[in-house]
């Protein structure tokens, strides 16, 4: 899995299984790889290249993926079925029928020497949906029990039952405008929030930031890297504060529209499942469970759980686009029908 927050690729080994209809998990083996700053560059601005260097990068980074997993299996002495790989977002413009995520499953399964399950988005956008978020599905085969489930990864999004359906949805901003902060700083992350913890609000950034006109579309929804650079950057670039008050300012931008959305969909109290990176952020937790009260309990399960979530629900969609079972719903993504989603690859 690597994320819009371009902090590196999670590995996660998992065993999953199903027993009279309930499926379940063991995370066994998990692994993260800071990308080298020649990575992380190449990834942050693929979205300019042309199509024969995206497509050219594409296949590079599919054998750097297979190369590194390939390294995680023999370190470990891994018995692997298959490797389900979510590759990195590069495209996401579902308005337009188009979503792109680099790492060629060919190149990944030549190189590893395993059977690969990638491209989980493209079959769902064809069908007319948003192809995303796609966790839902995890969230609702694993962590049912709770009322939302709330993942703070570069974007912020949010599933739950609703009326015997699981719906799910982009809310808006997360650690993408955090780290775009502190990299200012030559700072990878705010370690906890403790920069941000000593800033104030800057009263106008928060306006501008919770006035961006994608709060008000209804759902389905989901955002990517290019409404970031375009509607988000020009705010931040545009604040003239200091790092620690951009950094609170963000994260109370961040944290109210988290709020809005379980305040929205709830009349009773309620538990929030939270996990990715934002669930590590302590500052960002305190002020969420602030601004949502004593009406809701902000659970943050283990760090293990925290930061491979979404590597293991690729996993299980993986598992499930095997067994030909739905793994993506029309009721999240607004596409014409449920389907089972992922493209097969061998070795050869």
């Amino acid at each position: 899995m690597s994320g819009t927050s371009l902090d590196g690729l999670d590995l996660c080994y998992c065993h999953i299984s199903k027993d009279k209809n309930q499926w379940s998990f063991d995370i066994l083996k998990t692994d993260s790889v800071s990308y080298s700053e020649d990575m992380q560059s190449e990834l942050k601005n693929s979205i300019y290249l042309k199509a024969s260097e995206l497509l050219d990068f594409h296949n590079t980074y599919g054998t750097w993926l297979g190369t590194t997993a390939k390294a995680f299996i023999s370190k470990h002495k891994l018995e692997v079925d298959y490797i389900a790989s979510h590759g990195h977002t590069t495209h996401h413009q579902p308005q337009n029928g188009l979503t792109f995520q680099i790492g060629s499953g060919q190149h990944l399964a030549n190189e590893s020497g395993h059977k690969v399950v990638c491209d989980f988005r493209t079959n769902d956008v064809a069908l007319g949906g948003e192809g995303a978020p796609l966790v839902p599905i995890g969230d609702q085969l694993f962590f049912g029990e709770y009322d939302f489930c709330l993942n703070l990864g570069g974007i912020s999004n949010i599933s739950l039952q609703q009326k015997g359906k699981r719906i799910a949805y982009d809310i808006g901003l997360a650690n993408m405008i955090l780290n775009y902060i502190t990299r200012k700083i030559d700072l990878e992350y705010d370690k906890g929030g403790t920069l941000a913890k000593n800033g104030n609000i800057n009263k106008t950034m928060l306006a501008r930031l919770n006035d961006l006109k994608y709060y008000l579309l209804p759902h389905p929804k989901s955002i990517g890297y290019e409404w970031f650079v375009d509607e988000v950057i020009p705010i931040v670039d545009a604040t003239e504060d200091s790092i620690e008050n951009l950094l609170h300012t963000s994260i109370h931008h961040i944290c109210e529209k988290v709020a809005q959305q379980v305040r929205l969909n709830s009349i009773k109290k309620n538990t929030l499942f939270v996990t990715g990176g934002g669930a590590l952020n302590h500052f960002m937790i305190e002020t969420l469970q602030e601004k949502l009260g004593d009406k809701t309990k902000v659970v943050v399960p283990k760090k293990v759980l925290i930061e491979f979530k979404e590597a293991l629900v690729f996993a299980l969609m993986g598992a499930l686009r095997i067994e030909q079972e739905i793994n993506v719903f029309k009721s999240v993504t607004g596409a014409i029908r449920d389907s089972s989603s992922g493209v097969l690859y061998l070795p050869n």
